[in-house]
């Protein structure tokens, strides 16, 4: 069989975190080389793999910057720092079960098949007629995907089990509005000037507003603090970790965002959202229906890898985000 090269810009073979003493447990390793919000779906599925598999040692291939965030979700041993589906390091022995939950495409599948698993679980690709597994379903939740992957191979997997162990107390009493800009792509940005008309409400409601995002949006940030009237120490993009992130929104009063992984958050910690989606179904990203979440959606689909705002996202106004905070949640607006 024929394995597909991985290509070189999706391959970051560093050390691993998490670090402990190695041990002659047999070795899981599990493929999940993305982002915050990709990490937070994939949640029900790792816990269902420890559930499994008890006296594995379980390494979770994914980018080093969450391995704050793995403790929280229990169950994991150790990080192993890989961005993107590509070569996944030497972990000492071969693999005695290797798991793709990054993707349908052939570059995860022979990340995984160079770690000479004794068993590989993941969706079947032609490629590799050897790997079997279920067919990748195109219209499906993206917590759901992973869970029905399991379930495919006997493994029960709960999709409502995304819940979050809560990061240890900081800025006790503070309950902040956070609202977060940014976006991974234009596409699903919302724009800021209507994001500062939201933020202004609420702070002239008598509420504490955040801005959040990363060291890269930290411009986007204050753009949108400048706009609304909001001092700089409330900027916080750029100066949170993603624990510190995580602690934020779990103790938040409401978050306000687009589609992008900071909602994910919300949904673990069960704290109030108003999630703006543009370009993709909620259904394929969204919060669960069950949390204290309202998602607005014009209805429209498009690229969500697009470099200007979706046409159905502008069609979200500032009023339809504040009308969605008052129905939602206690924080009031003029």
């Amino acid at each position: 069989m024929s394995i597909p090269p991985v290509p070189e810009h999706a391959s970051s073979p560093k050390g691993a975190g998490l670090a402990g003493p190695r041990d002659d447990r047999p070795l899981m390793v599990v493929l999940r080389g993305l982002g915050l919000g990709d990490l937070l779906t994939a949640v029900p599925a790792l816990r269902a793999l420890r559930r499994s598999h008890p006296g594995h040692r379980i390494v979770l291939a994914a980018p080093s910057v969450l391995t704050p965030l793995v403790p929280l979700i229990g169950g994991v041993d150790e990080v192993c720092d890989v961005s993107g589906p590509g070569h996944v390091p030497p972990l000492g022995r071969r693999a005695d079960v290797a798991v793709n939950l990054h993707g349908g495409g052939p570059h995860s599948v022979a990340a995984l098949h160079r770690t000479g698993p004794a068993r590989l679980l993941t969706h079947a690709h032609p490629a590799f007629p050897d790997a079997y597994g279920p067919d990748w379903p195109d219209d499906v939740h993206e917590v759901r995907r992973w869970c029905d992957l399991l379930g495919w191979y006997g493994i029960e997997a709960d999709p409502a089990d995304l819940e979050l162990e809560r990061p240890r107390p900081g800025g006790e009493g503070a309950r902040p509005v956070v609202v977060h800009p940014g976006a991974a792509y234009p596409a699903r940005r919302w724009p800021p000037e209507r994001f500062a008309l939201v933020a202004a409400e609420l702070r002239d409601s008598g509420h504490e507003v955040v801005i959040t995002g990363s060291e890269r949006e930290r411009d986007l940030a204050e753009r949108v603090a400048l706009l609304a009237g909001l001092p700089s120490t409330s900027v916080l993009a750029g100066r949170t970790g993603p624990l510190e992130l995580a602690g934020l929104v779990a103790r938040a009063r409401l978050l306000i965002c687009g589609d992008t992984g900071v909602a994910h958050l919300a949904a673990a910690f069960v704290t109030p959202s108003v999630v703006l989606f543009g370009p993709v179904s909620p259904a394929r990203w969204g919060p669960p229906e069950s949390g204290p979440h309202t998602v607005l959606w014009a209805g429209g689909l498009g690229d969500p890898y697009g470099y200007r705002p979706d046409p159905g996202l502008l069609e979200i106004g500032v009023r339809d985000v504040l009308d969605a905070v008052a129905r939602l949640t206690e924080v009031g607006v003029r």
